[in-house]
């Protein structure tokens, strides 16, 4: 198995936007398994890097788009999935963590060749990841239990697609392996 990170995508949020009622519950749900999967993460040494929409203050940075969500009215989501002092942080404004971010020289420098994908959204931003860390010849994993929704009806076919058109591995949090 090739070196692995565990990327968190869009989780530090303050959930202040047109969607948000949709994606709430399903947040709630992916949460615990989110953790779980930082956790392991961390034990096992592999990279922990959160990737996050920057809202559209290109101002900010990490430590401030963190202390925004906390100060949230959903900051119970947040406090949870805080990262640590070796977590990476990378400023995103798209839907995909790879569009016009350092994030591919930064696992080509930690020598990384597969990503675990968690986090938000399922049907957009984790499957248009997928689908750039697939042509990027990275390995691809998505812990379905670690993955949040808009639109139900969307989501399992998301997987499905990225499961069939990317070779990602669709799995659980608990299941997916984390060995370098």
């Amino acid at each position: 198995m090739r070196k692995t990170a565990v990327i968190v995508i869009d989780m530090i949020n303050t959930y202040d936007h047109a969607d948000a009622e949709l994606l709430l519950p399903s947040a709630r749900r992916a949460v615990p398994a989110v953790v779980r999967l930082i956790e392991r993460a961390r034990e096992r040494g592999a990279p922990v890097i959160y990737v996050n929409d920057n809202f559209g203050e290109w101002r900010s940075h990490h430590g401030e788009i963190l202390d925004t969500a906390l100060s949230g009215a959903h900051a119970d989501l947040v406090e949870p999935l805080r990262p640590d002092e070796q977590s990476l942080f990378v400023i995103k404004a798209r839907h995909s963590i790879f569009y016009e971010t350092p994030l591919a020289y930064l696992l080509t420098q930690l020598g990384v060749g597969r990503v675990v994908l968690s986090g938000q959204v399922t049907e957009q931003c984790v499957l248009y990841s997928a689908l750039d860390a697939h042509i990027r010849h990275l390995d691809v994993a998505v812990p379905r239990d670690a993955v949040a929704h808009i639109h139900r009806e969307l989501a399992d076919p998301a997987l499905h697609m990225m499961e069939r058109n990317m070779a990602a591995e669709i799995t659980t949090a608990d299941a997916v392996a984390l060995a370098d």
